[in-house]
């Protein structure tokens, strides 16, 4: 397909496409940039204009008007819910005269998830990015920010001369365990014992249910909603999504969901709120009434591992940040970013941030991998 065979433009929000289309460019492996979630965050009031995500998807058609290509695009008027953190480069550039926000943002809100940002099923990926550009040079803003892309996506970003960023999360990767005993083996014994000990303790009294598809209703999303606000006052002071959205996720993405529960005496006491992909488990949000100690870490990560192996999944992804899995079988990776940077000046003090940042992120990974729990191999 040539140049003169594409059309770029901006849509007025996912909610406004074809389920159907934009699924055929963004796939089936990561629920995060389907339609359903998307088209959820918008009509659920959790990303509108009004909360500072104005979603603005760049679509790429071909000559026939098929949509080829598409970004999840957003105006954002401040940097929250991004978990890629520019607060420091807003505040240099408007102490230096210039006006930061409004930026682009190539993401999926509120979720630190790596995953596909050029959603295509043909490959135009220099004509989205190029839109993008577009986009911010026409409309006089400051930036545009693809965060949590995907490793294969990061040649076309640098093709494009978008800057990369790198960060660091903790991931589980099966290395062929056949079960959770089999992947504590994999762990030095004096890990392997605090694993267990903390299992049991967290467990003692309790009783933990899965919950998927039509086993999940109203009653249990109440109950987590309650959870979740309570998580979000204690982290970040109000809560980003609103009680419709579980209710629509429910409804359109059942069979994406496992929720997991603890319960006392027939009483959900806390949850936590994973997305199945293709080959991983995404563990997203989670809450409690009662604390319970080291309850978090069973339902979120240990609970998470017990649920991939069962379904023959290959990864756990447990969210941003939080060196304290490391003792828990989840190791350092890293992740990406890219951004353009439309003043000369600004761009190039931004590359040599990055640069130094980068180096730093790469020493913190293989230091944490060598202080990771796993058995030494001479």
């Amino acid at each position: 397909m040539s140049d003169r065979d594409i059309l770029a433009r901006i849509g007025s929000g996912v909610a406004s496409f074809d389920a159907a289309e934009w699924d055929a460019c963004a796939g089936a492996g990561n629920p995060f940039v389907s339609h359903a979630f998307l088209s959820a965050l918008e009509e659920s009031g959790s990303a509108t204009s009004e909360t500072g995500w104005q979603s603005l998807p760049i679509v790429v058609d071909s000559a026939d008007g098929r949509m080829v290509g598409v970004m999840p695009a957003y105006a954002k008027s401040h940097s929250q819910g991004e978990y890629v953190f520019d607060h420091g480069w807003a505040d240099a550039y408007e102490r230096a005269g210039g006006r930061y926000y409004p930026k682009l943002q190539i993401a999926v809100p509120f979720s630190p998830v790596p995953g596909p940002r050029l959603l295509m099923r043909d490959p135009v990926a220099p004509a989205l990015i190029a839109a993008a550009e577009a986009v911010v040079n026409q409309n006089g803003l400051s930036s545009a920010h693809a965060t949590f892309i995907q490793e294969s996506e990061i040649p076309e970003f640098e093709a494009a001369d978008w800057l990369i960023r790198t960060g660091t999360q903790f991931h589980w990767v099966n290395k062929g365990y056949q079960d959770f005993d089999d992947f504590l083996g994999a762990l030095a014994s004096r890990k392997r014992k605090a694993i267990r000990k903390e299992r049991a303790a967290a467990v003692e009294g309790l009783e933990i249910v899965h919950l998927q598809g039509g086993d999940i209703t109203e009653a249990h999303w109440d109950a987590f909603w309650h959870f979740y606000q309570d998580t979000g006052a204690r982290k970040w002071g109000r809560p980003y999504l609103t009680r419709q959205f579980f209710s629509l996720l429910g409804k359109r993405m059942a069979g994406s969901i496992l929720l997991i529960f603890a319960y006392r005496d027939g009483r959900p006491i806390a949850g936590a709120l994973n997305m199945i992909g293709a080959d991983t488990l995404y563990g997203r949000y989670w809450g409690c009434s009662e604390e319970v100690p080291c309850l978090h870490f069973e339902l979120c990560y240990y609970q998470a591992i017990d649920a991939a192996m069962a379904r023959g999944l290959t990864r756990v992804e447990a969210g941003a940040q939080g060196e304290h899995k490391l003792a828990r079988g989840y190791e350092p990776v890293p992740t990406w970013s890219a951004h353009y940077i439309a003043d000369p000046g600004f761009r190039a003090a931004i590359a040599d941030f990055l640069r130094r940042e980068r180096q730093a992120v790469e020493r913190d990974i293989d230091a944490l991998t060598e202080m990771g729990p796993f058995k030494r191999i001479p």
